[in-house]
C-alpha cells in the first residue's frame, strides 16, 4: 500500500521516526484483532442462545433440539441452524437421552389417513392424580389432519357423559354447519364409555361415523394417543396439583398453548392454528 502511494516502508519509518520492527509488529496486531473480536462476538451470541435454550428447555424438559430450534424460529423469530442448537444443547448437557427399542412384530392393518379438516377425529382418555381429589380423567377430541385439539373435558369421574361433552365441544366450535355436512368420522378405543349405548346414540343423532380400533391394530388411534403422551410430558410429569381447580387451569393453559404455539413436526414445525391459517390462505389463492 505504501509503495502504491510512492513511498517505501523504510522512507516513511525514517520520517516518522518509527523503527521498521515496531511498524510490522503493530501491523500484525491490527490484523489479528478483528479475528479475536469476531470470536468474542460468537461466544457472546452462543451464551445468549444457550440462555434462551435453557429457558425453553426448563419449561419443556421433554423437547429435543429440533423442536426447540423450530420454536425459536416460529415464535421467537430467532434464525439458528439445527446443528448449532444441537452443539449448544450438548455442551450444556440439555440433550434428551435417546432410547432404543427392539422392534416388535405385531400383525396390524393400516389406520385411516385424514386428507382434509373434519374428516377424521380421534378421541381418547387419560388420567392423572391430584392431591386431595384423587384420580381425574381427561377426555380429548383432536383433528388428525391439523392435530388441533377440538374439544376436551376434565372430570373426577370416568363416564360416557364426559366423552359426550368433549365431542359436543368439538362439534360446536368446528362444525358450524353441523357434523353431518362434513361426512365426519370419529375413532376411539373399545372402552366402555365410547362403546356405550348413550355415546352411540349421540353420534348417531349427529350423523357421525363412529369407528373403534381393532384389537390387531394397536396404532389405530396413534395420533390421539401421541397427544396424550405430549400432554403428560408437558403438564403431568413436571407438576403436582393440590386441587381440581389448579389442574383445570393447567389443562386449559396447555390446550391453548398447544393449539397456538406448539411446533408440530408433522405440520412442518408450525402449530395447529398456524397450519389451519396457512390452509385458508392456500385455499383462497
Amino acid at each position: 500500500m505504501l509503495r502504491e502511494e510512492g513511498y517505501s516502508t523504510s522512507e516513511l519509518c525514517r520520517v516518522l521516526k518509527v523503527s521498521r520492527s515496531s511498524y510490522y509488529r503493530r501491523r500484525k496486531s491490527k490484523e489479528v484483532v478483528p479475528e479475536h473480536r469476531a470470536q468474542s462476538r460468537r461466544e457472546r451470541e452462543n451464551h445468549e442462545l444457550l440462555k434462551m435454550i435453557t429457558e425453553i428447555k426448563t419449561q419443556h424438559p421433554f423437547w429435543g433440539y429440533r423442536r426447540i430450534r423450530a420454536y425459536m424460529k416460529t415464535k421467537r423469530s430467532i434464525l439458528v441452524s439445527s446443528n448449532r442448537v444441537y452443539r449448544l444443547m450438548k455442551a450444556g448437557g440439555l440433550l434428551l437421552e435417546v432410547k432404543r427399542y427392539k422392534a416388535k412384530r405385531i400383525p396390524q392393518t393400516s389406520k385411516p389417513k385424514a386428507e382434509r379438516l373434519n374428516q377424521w377425529w380421534g378421541t381418547d382418555m387419560t388420567k392423572f392424580y391430584v392431591n386431595t381429589v384423587g384420580w381425574v380423567y381427561l377426555v380429548v377430541v383432536m383433528d388428525w389432519y391439523s392435530k388441533k385439539v377440538l374439544g376436551y373435558k376434565l372430570s373426577t369421574r370416568s363416564k360416557a357423559e364426559d366423552w359426550i361433552d368433549a365431542l359436543d365441544m368439538a362439534v360446536q366450535t368446528n362444525c358450524p354447519f353441523g357434523a353431518r355436512e362434513y361426512q365426519l368420522n370419529v375413532m376411539s378405543d373399545n372402552g366402555s364409555q365410547p362403546t356405550s349405548m348413550k355415546y352411540q346414540t349421540v353420534v348417531d343423532v349427529l350423523n357421525i361415523n363412529h369407528v373403534t380400533t381393532s384389537y390387531s391394530n394397536p396404532k389405530g388411534n396413534a395420533d390421539t394417543e401421541r397427544f396424550m403422551r405430549t400432554f403428560k410430558e408437558e403438564v403431568v410429569y413436571i407438576n403436582e396439583f393440590d386441587s381440581f381447580e389448579e389442574a383445570q387451569e393447567a389443562v386449559d393453559n396447555f390446550m391453548n398453548f398447544y393449539n397456538h404455539d406448539y411446533p408440530h413436526s408433522t405440520l412442518g414445525n408450525v402449530s395447529p392454528i398456524d397450519f389451519e391459517t396457512q390452509l385458508k390462505y392456500k385455499n383462497a389463492a
